[in-house]
């Protein structure tokens, strides 16, 4: 399987890659600086699936456009969902205390936006992940993974995923930034999770 990831990030293809091989998947994958895609995409949607869908699109023009074919294209977008907050940071997550700020800013008002509850077991939160895949014909699949969890009133060290520090991933007593790379890897399991149900799909589709 030829795979576009709408990705500059190549850690993140190195993820993809390795969920897919567990899923007896070889795939090829290429991110957008392989295919020379430079464009800048506004992500303005009002939900992770839409911001995916924004992201997928501008990939599937680009592609039409050089004439790249017999690749599928998957974009994505992730990010923390607090309930107490009403859902924030959501797809503010990457942005939430300014376009440039720190971890340790994103971090800070978090928390300072949860103060007022000191009750663990009332701050849970979901990481969420949202796939879209473009077939070469245009038909799109979309799928959606969580991972639950809880945020935690403080942190002790910084590093990881800008929110890995806080984040409790449900059945675990600690938090991601302090997890083994095999505990991480079961616990952060969003992406994963939407990336079966794109791999499900394919195969309903005789393209697997």
């Amino acid at each position: 399987m030829n795979i576009i990831y709408g990705t500059t990030n190549k850690e993140k293809c190195i993820a993809l890659n390795k969920i897919l091989k567990n899923l007896n998947i070889d795939a090829k994958i290429e991110n957008l600086k392989d295919i020379g895609f430079t464009d800048e995409i506004i992500e303005d949607g009002e939900t992770f699936e839409r911001n995916s869908e924004i992201k997928a699109l501008a990939v599937k023009r680009f592609c039409d456009s050089k004439n790249i074919k017999g690749k599928i294209i998957i974009t994505d977008d992730a990010g923390l969902c607090v309930d107490m907050l009403n859902g924030e940071p959501g797809v503010y997550t990457a942005r939430y205390a300014g376009e440039n700020a720190t971890q340790k800013e994103s971090l800070d008002k978090l928390l300072k936006n949860m103060e007022k509850e000191k009750d663990l077991n009332k701050r849970t939160a979901t990481f969420v992940c949202v796939l879209t895949a473009i077939l070469e014909n245009g038909e799109k699949i979309v799928a959606r993974g969580e991972c639950l969890g809880k945020i935690a009133k403080k942190y002790n060290m910084l590093g990881g995923l800008t929110y890995a520090p806080v984040f409790i991933p449900e059945g675990f007593s600690k938090t991601m930034r302090e997890m083994d790379e095999s505990e991480y890897a079961e616990s952060h399991n969003h992406r994963e999770k939407a990336m079966k149900k794109i791999v499900k799909e394919l195969k309903n589709r005789k393209i697997l």
